[in-house]
């Protein structure tokens, strides 16, 4: 149990009389920045140089671990030293960032990333430099403590804008509130960017499998149209590439109620790269691809012979341009691609086609076409990308 914290004028925190019940991750995760602190004093104490070792957060640093089936972090380091002037002052933000969400933890509280920054935001006193200039210099130190601490963002008591919403058969626990997914209205649940089990709990679930789509618009119409209800499924979107929370979420549902992920995203490098991540993680989090990526989602559609096969009319054909046909053939290398023939098929037959398909498209042959055929024909034959 740890004391919370309040801040005074001076922009220190403080003791309140308050205790705060920490989890058993947010000891885990204390223990971590406890750590980093207890060998950056080590160091000073031999008289040696301060310095951290960042993972690398780079492609060269990243393998595709073919037995796992998921992007993973290599050992490859940068030194960031307190002595180097180049490197001082991140030197000095990464252990201020840990020394926030050290603060956070305490206090059990919660922030977002903006928070945060604003959080620790003042000048260095006695000169007028900032100990950040703006967001976009917070945001890579904080990820960088992520991989330096092994602890996701969340863990580090941090959320990002929610960005997902959720229907279907299926009762969770968020926070103490029970909510029935299945009694959400023409809105859904939203998704929130930290959804560990010690915020979320899985209380019921009558559903069989997940249905993920792209964007919110085309969640809408399987929302609208009951396909959650007529199918038995839960209904999620991720507004584009689903952020952190949404493809944590899709692993949890996956890996601890064993639904099936099934996911209909566009007929494009744009749609086939959200595949990629969501199956099998993205370079920023190779290090966590374990609680991330899900390698037994399947990808549903919409495929490049659809076109053709459902009669779909000329006026949704959208052309391929250069930055789409180079980004086709970065994906058909991927490592986890390059060796599945019908992945080689499908991306081959775009190019050759010379236009892209949005799932959007579907609704030329009707306005529920995707919700009462599409979908249902081709889990029925099953039908899919792996």
């Amino acid at each position: 149990m740890a004391k919370s914290r309040r801040k005074s004028e001076n922009g220190f925190f403080e003791d309140s009389s308050e205790p705060v019940t920490l989890s058993p991750q947010d000891e885990r995760t204390l223990g971590s920045i406890y750590g980093l602190a207890s060998k950056i004093t080590t160091l000073v104490e031999q008289d040696s140089d301060p310095a951290l070792a960042i993972p690398a957060r780079t492609l060269g640093n990243v393998s595709f671990n073919e037995e796992k089936r998921v992007l993973q972090m290599g050992s490859k380091t940068t030194s960031r030293e307190l002595f180097n002037l180049s490197q001082a002052k991140s030197f000095m933000q990464t252990t201020l960032v840990a020394s926030g969400a050290k603060r956070l933890i305490e206090m059990g509280k919660t922030t977002s990333i903006r928070g945060l920054y604003y959080m620790l935001k003042h000048d260095i006193k006695p000169s007028k430099e900032p100990t950040f200039h703006d967001q976009g210099e917070c945001d890579p130190i904080i990820e960088d403590c992520e991989v330096l601490l092994e602890s996701l963002r969340e863990e580090l008591h941090l959320f990002a804008d929610k960005r997902g919403d959720m229907v279907g058969n299926i009762k969770i626990v968020d926070s103490g509130d029970e909510i029935d997914c299945s009694r959400m209205g023409s809105g859904g649940y939203a998704i929130p960017s930290i959804v560990e089990p010690s915020v979320i709990q899985f209380k019921e679930c009558k559903a069989k499998f997940v249905l993920h789509v792209e964007k919110n618009t085309v969640w809408q119409r399987f929302n609208e149209d009951k396909f959650w209800k007529k199918h038995n499924c839960v209904l999620t979107h991720g507004n584009g590439q689903p952020p952190r929370g949404v493809r944590r979420l899709l692993n949890r549902l996956h890996n601890e109620l064993g639904l099936p992920i099934y996911c209909l995203l566009d007929n494009d490098p744009w749609g086939y790269y959200i595949y990629s991540v969501i199956k099998q993680g993205s370079i920023n989090l190779a290090y966590e691809s374990e609680r991330m990526a899900t390698p037994d989602a399947k990808f549903i559609g919409v495929r490049s012979r659809d076109f053709e096969r459902c009669g779909l009319s000329e006026g949704v054909k959208i052309s391929l341009n250069d930055v789409d046909r180079k980004r086709a053939k970065q994906i058909a290398d991927y490592p986890w691609f390059v060796h599945k023939k019908d992945w080689q098929r499908e991306i081959d037959l775009m190019l050759r086609n010379g236009f892209k398909l949005e799932v959007e498209a579907l609704v030329s042959r009707s306005i529920s076409y995707m919700t009462e055929e599409y979908v249902p024909r081709l889990l029925k034959e099953g039908d899919f990308l792996d």
